[in-house]
């Protein structure tokens, strides 16, 4: 056999080897583990009976008197606190002793949010490299989209002046507004009083949708800059449109977002993380659920 059927061979065994599901859980378990004892959380048992407490430990009694907002603990206060957790974890085992813990849905709910929290830390230490980040921008590309912004003034109709006869009296007024000037008084006098802005400025279609409704938003996109335009129906009655400016959206340079491609790619790595670890851990498990009953509706009677 020759060299290069020897080395194809190892990397056949280790692809093998790295999707098992046994070793993701041996690793995700070690890394658990180490990470565990690497932070130093809570009190680290020795023996059945002993109580330790780190520097870690007692670094975390002062920050936590510190968050209240209160002053360097004096020695006495400092000592208060030790007392303090010592008795908590005292409790703590005495209770685990008596089996208190048990079927406690609230200590159950506990742990497996702390699980959840350790999951959360570990992926901290995953650090992306500058070609993660672009691959994973260049196949989300559209959740980084700048969306287009649209510049416009409006004259306003109501529907409780005009009735059924508000669209008519708009189309009327856009006759007369062609021939003055956008901003003159004699344009604004054609509408009436709106009871929020006569005029909007880099507004997107998702905010027109919410303060106009998603067919005068959508409208609003496909009206020609420049000139007055409508009537343009919205929740509040019909309106004339002069399109001041339009930016169309675009799909940014990776480096002019490369922040929020880190953000996003950190949170799909934690969501991942955390289901795989619950796959692997859950696969350990054969869940019995008891037989249902029959559903009566479907019962002979008679």
């Amino acid at each position: 056999m020759s060299t290069t059927d020897i080395e194809a061979g190892k990397r056949s065994t280790l692809a093998r080897l790295l999707r098992e599901p046994f070793l993701h859980f041996t690793l995700i378990g070690a890394a658990i583990f180490a990470f565990a004892l690497w932070r130093g959380d809570g009190a680290a048992e020795v023996g059945e009976n002993q109580i330790i407490l780190s520097n870690s430990d007692l670094d975390q009694l002062v920050i936590g008197w510190r968050a209240q907002g209160l002053p360097e603990p004096n020695a006495e206060q400092f000592q208060r606190l030790v007392d303090s957790r010592i008795r908590e974890e005292v409790l703590y085992r005495e209770a685990v002793a008596m089996g208190l813990d048990q079927d406690d849905t609230i200590v159950k709910r506990r742990m497996a949010q702390k699980m959840n929290f350790l999951a959360e830390d570990l992926t901290t230490l995953m650090e992306p490299s500058e070609g993660d980040l672009q691959e994973w921008f260049d196949s989300h590309q559209r959740d980084f989209a700048f969306p287009p912004r649209v510049d416009f003034r409006h004259l306003y109709f109501s529907l409780d002046r005009h009735h059924e006869k508000t669209r008519e009296a708009a189309a009327s007024a856009l006759v007369k507004a062609q021939d003055l000037a956008v901003d003159s008084p004699e344009a604004t006098a054609l509408g009436e009083p709106f009871m929020f802005k006569d005029s909007y400025v880099s507004r997107t279609p998702e905010q027109l949708a919410k303060e106009f409704g998603g067919k005068f938003a959508k409208a609003i996109f496909e009206l020609k800059p420049g000139i007055w335009t409508g009537p343009i129906e919205s929740g509040y009655g019909w309106h004339l449109i002069f399109i001041e400016s339009i930016n169309p959206g675009r799909i940014p340079a990776f480096d002019e977002v490369k922040s929020e491609v880190r953000t996003q790619w950190e949170t799909r790595q934690r969501a991942e993380f955390k289901e795989e670890a619950y796959r692997v851990m859950r696969d350990k498990y054969e869940v019995i659920l008891p037989d249902q009953p029959a559903d009566s509706s479907t019962t002979d009677e008679g």
